[in-house]
């Protein structure tokens, strides 16, 4: 190498670029299964063979929220394989570490840890797929991340103001701001960057000699009218921007003329969805920075699996399709079948000049069948390429071409607008279903009471993170919270009144966005406590349940306060000698000791029922009855709220209606109950209370950009 040559490579920064991996996608597929896992191993050979400084990853490594252990463990397989070694990284970071990286229990880069030997770091933000969530706002990449094996960053938890601090990299005389910023709800973010809530700061010393790059996983093409991210949004200082979430690959970096800034848009590696901007070849980019000039070098992914896609449209042929004809449907699909056919042969032809492709190909016809088509059956003509095509059971996909009516000259033709025929509707996000279906729906099936925004997102909460309970919270959340309001205007108990406050509450609150927003997080919040809670009384009293199926005579009447059952063997086997010695007794002797020592499975039931909150009464309530029931009988409420626990474990009064006086048989058993249950009890107080080893996540707070300082 010449010494022009080797001074380059001391001040050019080498990074590989990629976003959208989506490890994991389709893993239980038989043909499909192993392709994510195989592209992610030859990005990584790609950056080891290169030498690069470091991957640099645009969101969505995981496709799933909560990864399986299989992808998880090959991810960390493959990240082990090629970035730990001997090759010393040639870059320093001048930042403050604590702010770059203050979410993790390991606040700096993970080279630096003395007890890890990183050969290429791995700088990664999180995208839609793989965001933080539950209780301790936690994330796939947050494990990889503990292990030091990633450098999760551009994390932001507020929603009131973003300050996004740059990881400031130094490589001989180049100086690289590295801005992140984690996906997040783009009508948010959207509304963030209109109200001047979003502030990219900048390093005070050499402003104009730092090359300063922002990654971003959002929406960049217009889905709606907030539902995407303007380029004019983001600050002109950017020199190059990286954007992730879109999976057209467009990595050739384009300039914005408004803003003067580049945008490189990588797209996924793995095809996920069957539509033309998958179809694109996938490539990943090798970046060279050195000062303020960037080139971007273009590598193609030769293990993404092949995707042909093509249209047909039987209106367009009238010469070879006749509707009126009744074999025309025969002769739609030997059309098809022949259109495939070409396709396999020409994937054949190019997968001889490329042996790491897997063999068989992704194809889909579009077939637009307006014009008095009918369709024929998809599944029997699947059945002629099962062992050919990797997805035999979606070749096929019909469309009806919608037919615009007549209008006038002067009216606006809004069809000509309308590009979901040629997206097949892939963009449209959950919540969007929900605002659209509401606000189209009969006046007797909207909303009276919840937005549909708030809706919306609990849904989204729903499918996308499988938070069972966010729709019950949020319904819960704002009942009680339309309950205080109530309760606050003093409005009468009459129906037509509180229909009418309920109206004008709803609007104040479509009208505050940023107020619904904090209710939705709060609810959601609550959900996800629930369900720990939940799982954390599963799991502290799985050893009491099993005692439960061994003994038959004991808990019921067990007056515990701490809700807490003795676990001891000696316990258990008093249970089952006195269940033994109740079989000699006549059916009405068993039957009063079973009433009396609560010897019933249904008791033990109902008594585990106290360990969490009661909450059926007030999710079936409505609004008039529930303001009725406060306003009416306050002192009765809190009397069964205060006492739900004894009204379970008394069942006194129920044995002296259901039964008649006790026979001897009857009083012995019940003295040998109430000793019984002293012994236990006195066994209880010596055994060992087992407690809860849940720590609750405590991040490391943001410091101001004053505690920055040089190294």
């Amino acid at each position: 190498m010449s010494p022009s040559n080797s001074h380059d490579e001391e001040d050019t920064f080498k990074i590989l670029v990629a976003t959208d991996i989506h490890l994991g996608y389709l893993e239980k597929d038989p043909v499909r299964g192993n392709d994510t896992f195989l592209t992610f191993d030859e990005i990584l050979r790609h950056a080891q063979e290169k030498e690069v400084d470091f991957i640099l990853l645009g969101g969505d490594l995981f496709h799933e929220n909560k990864p399986s252990r299989k992808t998880l463990h090959t991810c960390i397989e493959l990240l082990r394989k090629y970035c730990l070694g001997d090759r010393p990284v040639q870059f320093e970071i001048l930042s403050d570490q604590s702010v770059n990286f203050g979410f993790s229990k390991f606040p700096w880069v993970n080279y630096q840890d003395g007890n890890l030997n990183i050969s290429i770091p791995v700088f990664s933000i999180h995208g839609n797929h793989d965001d933080p969530t539950g209780t301790d706002a936690l994330c796939a990449l947050d494990i990889l991340s503990s292990a030091g094996l990633l450098n999760h960053f551009g994390r932001s938890s507020s929603v009131e103001k973003i300050d996004i601090s740059p990881i400031l990299l130094h490589k001989g005389s180049t100086k690289i701001a590295l801005y992140g910023l984690g996906s997040m709800p783009d009508e948010r973010l959207y509304r963030m960057f209109v109200n001047k809530q979003v502030t990219m700061l900048r390093p005070k010393e050499d402003e104009d000699n730092w090359f300063n790059m922002f990654v971003i996983h959002q929406n960049r093409s217009k889905h709606g009218a907030t539902n995407y991210i303007p380029e004019q949004f983001l600050d002109d200082f950017i020199d190059l921007v990286i954007w992730g979430h879109e999976h057209e690959c467009k990595i050739a970096p384009t300039r914005n003329e408004q803003q003067l800034f580049y945008v490189s848009q990588p797209g996924s590696s793995v095809v996920t969805s069957l539509s033309p901007g998958e179809a694109i070849k996938k490539h990943i980019g090798l970046l060279h920075i050195k000062g303020k000039k960037m080139n971007m070098e273009k590598i193609p992914l030769e293990t993404v699996r092949c995707f042909y896609i093509e249209d047909i449209v039987l209106a367009d042929h009238p010469d070879i399709f006749n509707p009126d004809n009744p074999k025309v449907t025969q002769a739609v699909q030997a059309f098809c079948v022949e259109k495939v056919e070409t396709v396999l042969e020409c994937a054949e032809r190019e997968r001889l000049g490329n042996p790491l492709q897997p063999e068989k190909p992704l194809i889909r016809l579009r077939v637009d069948y307006s014009g008095g088509f009918e369709p024929f059956s998809i599944h029997r003509f699947s059945q002629k390429f099962m062992d050919k095509t990797a997805n035999p059971k979606d070749i096929i996909h019909f469309f009806r071409h919608r037919e615009q009516k007549e209008k006038n000259e002067d009216e606006i033709n809004f069809g000509k607008l309308i590009h979901r025929p040629a997206s097949e509707g892939t963009t449209l996000r959950v919540e969007d279903l929900v605002k659209q279906y509401f606000q189209t729906a009969e006046k007797n099936v909207q909303l009276s009471l919840l937005t549909e925004r708030g809706m919306g997102e609990a849904v989204q909460e729903f499918v996308d993170k499988e938070e069972k309970d966010a729709i019950e919270e949020l319904v819960k959340f704002q009942l009680e919270k339309t309950q205080r309001f109530l309760k606050e205007r003093r409005t009468d108990a009459e129906e037509a009144k509180i229909d009418e406050e309920v109206r004008k509450f709803r609007e104040t609150r479509k009208e505050n966005t940023e107020e619904e927003d904090e209710e939705v997080r709060e609810a959601m919040t609550r959900a996800r406590a629930q369900r720990s809670q939940e799982a954390a009384l599963v799991s502290g009293s799985s050893d009491d349940d099993l005692m439960d199926m061994g003994t038959s005579g004991q808990k019921g009447n067990d007056d515990s306060d701490d809700g807490t059952s003795a676990t001891s063997g000696r316990v258990r086997g008093r249970g089952r000698g006195r269940a033994r010695g109740g079989r000699g007794q006549n059916s009405t002797s068993r039957g009063a000791s079973r009433r009396g020592i609560g010897n019933t499975r249904q008791e033990q039931s109902n008594s585990s029922r106290t360990y969490k909150p009661v909450s059926a009464p007030v999710k079936n309530m409505s609004i008039l009855e529930a303001f009725k029931s406060s306003r009416q009988q306050p002192s009765r409420n809190s009397s069964a709220k205060n006492y739900s626990e004894d009204i379970i474990e008394d069942d006194s009064d129920v044995e002296e209606i259901s039964f008649t006086p006790a026979s001897k048989a009857n009083q012995r058993l019940s003295s040998m109950s109430t000793s019984s249950r002293r012994s236990s009890q006195s066994q209880m107080s010596r055994g060992v209370d087992f407690e809860s080893d849940e720590d609750e996540f405590d991040p490391f707070k943001n410091t101001s950009t004053s505690r920055r300082k040089q190294r």
